[in-house]
């Protein structure tokens, strides 16, 4: 095995990162291969924003707003709040990722979600067969009008997808997945 199978089969999210760069060139040859993913009719209807210190820093009050209406122990809110910025400042890379949105056209809208989550997975492959883990995150903040804000985008044109969270694994974490025999039928 080797290769996209070895890429397929091996990669895994990763929560922790080293605080090491991730080359320029890595980053781009991974949004190339996001841009090739599948989609019906050509409608390219992902974009990818690298979210720099100053944008990740423009969300830490919205994230400590959410961080406080999830907690519900007034002692562990303060760690709460630590735990949930560090999630949005420390990995070497954050990504948010947007699909465009066709209000008029519900069918294309979803086609365009299908085209944008394959766009993801090509990009975190591309990422992980050079040695970058990444996990893509889909929090509360992905769903707020700051992130829009954040990101200078307008909820009526750009639906955020999520965050992709990217940088070299502290450790890569071991997972069981289901065997393809329960998760695949032939049908006569």
């Amino acid at each position: 095995m080797g290769g996209i199978q070895e890429a397929l089969t091996s990669r895994r999210t990763v929560y922790r990162f080293k605080r090491k760069k991730v080359p320029d060139r890595t980053l781009e040859s991974a949004f190339e291969a996001a841009s090739n993913a599948p989609c019906h009719k050509n409608t390219h209807p992902w974009k990818f924003y690298v979210m720099g210190e100053k944008t990740r820093k423009s969300l830490i009050p919205e994230v400590e707003k959410l961080a406080k209406k999830k907690s519900t122990d007034g002692e562990e809110l303060e760690a709460g709040i630590s735990k949930a910025i560090e999630k949005i400042i420390s990995p070497p890379l954050l990504i948010c990722v947007t699909s465009a949105k066709s209000p008029q056209d519900p069918f294309r809208e979803e086609e365009d979600y299908a085209a944008t989550a394959c766009a993801i997975q090509n990009m975190t492959l591309s990422l992980w067969g050079n040695g970058v883990g990444s996990q893509w995150s889909t929090g509360a903040i992905t769903r707020s009008d700051a992130a829009y804000s954040a990101i200078g985008v307008s909820r009526e044109k750009e639906r955020i997808v999520g965050f992709i969270k990217a940088g070299y694994p502290k450790k890569i974490p071991s997972i069981s997945k289901k065997a393809v025999e329960e998760i695949r039928a032939y049908l006569p």
